[in-house]
């Protein structure tokens, strides 16, 4: 970094800059972990024959330590390569009209405070409002150290149980919204896309923004023909880097296409969101008649419904993680029998 004409290009720069974050984020911990633990031996050593007091402070370093390298270890799960890159994120209203779409907002809440939690930045590259309420989808570009490893664990569909706000008989209803997650890769990814196979629109955007925005036609959408694949970006006030946006989210998703493929555990969990509707979901957020949220993947579920709406899914995350590491492992040993 410190190379001259290494900031001549900003963009380079910027994610050099962004895998060196990433790989502090793994190597740090560690030695800071490896520190600690000589120095509370050192000081066991000292204390030998020392008060209960002291044995007991050392026992309570002893557990802090131990907490530390259970979460060094779960990024050790993270190992995938696309794990450490940032992502394009995204959040589809399912089966139940207004209901989902504004399940769909609430789900974006959760989501950007769980954002915040991490220190993850997030750019909004498309949204579709809801005719009444909430939002029909929108995608997010999310930047930050394993964005895509831990988010990847999100996607799939989620249903909400609740007594409808829209209803004035106040009855029960249920809401589905799925989340979507792909890799935001390296211009150099290995993935043509041609010409002739895209079919480009341009529109105005919607939302806020201005009257550039409104009155000038620069939000894109591009089908890539041979996939069916549709994509969208209206965040740039320039056409041109709104088109640029969109063909790199494309590409991504040609990628785990292709990945799939190779795959099978990419292909499972891209193909993990199915039908946005009863059956499907990997989690529920129950508010009536009691209040639950349960995780039908790894059976962990909390009590906690607002803390969970809050942002605070890190335990639904971890859990997963070492559900899926411990499901490959046996797979593993079931192929070599």
């Amino acid at each position: 970094m410190s190379k001259a004409g290494f900031w001549d290009n900003s963009d380079n720069a910027q994610l050099v800059v962004s895998q060196l974050s990433s790989l502090k984020s793994v190597i740090e911990p560690v030695e800071e972990l490896q520190r600690e633990v000589k120095d509370l031996q050192e000081l066991y050593e000292l204390a030998a024959g020392s008060d209960k007091d002291e044995i007991a402070q050392l026992t309570e370093d002893l557990v802090a330590i131990q907490k530390k390298c259970e979460k060094v270890e779960l990024k050790g799960l993270l190992s995938r390569p696309e794990d450490m890159k940032n992502c394009f994120f995204s959040i589809h209203a399912g089966a139940g009209g207004t209901e989902s779409c504004d399940w769909a907002d609430m789900l974006l809440r959760m989501y950007t405070r769980y954002f915040e939690r991490c220190k993850y930045k997030c750019r909004e590259l498309d949204i579709t409002p809801g005719e009444e309420a909430g939002i029909r989808s929108i995608t997010l570009g999310v930047s930050g150290p394993f964005a895509f490893g831990k988010l990847s664990c999100e996607v799939g569909v989620h249903r909400l149980v609740r007594i409808s706000p829209f209803d004035a008989n106040k009855r029960r209803h249920t809401s589905f919204a799925a989340v979507d997650c792909v890799p935001e890769f390296d211009e150099d990814i290995d993935i043509e896309v041609k010409e002739d196979d895209m079919e480009i629109d341009f529109y105005r955007a919607s939302g806020a923004g201005g009257q550039h925005v409104n009155k000038v036609s620069s939000a894109v959408r591009i089908r890539h023909e041979p996939t069916g694949i549709v994509v969208q970006c209206q965040n740039e006030r320039s056409q041109h880097k709104n088109r640029a946006e969109a063909i790199k989210l494309l590409k991504a998703k040609l990628y785990m296409l292709e990945r799939q493929k190779r795959d099978a555990e990419l292909a499972k969990l891209y193909s993990e969101k199915g039908e946005i509707a009863w059956g499907s979901q990997i989690r529920s957020y129950v508010l009536q008649p009691y209040q639950m949220v349960k995780d039908h993947r790894t059976d962990y579920q909390t009590g906690n419904v607002q803390a969970v709406l809050d942002g605070d899914i890190d335990e639904f995350i971890e859990i997963y993680l070492r559900h899926r590491a411990m499901t490959k492992t046996e797979k593993a040993k079931g192929k070599k029998k």
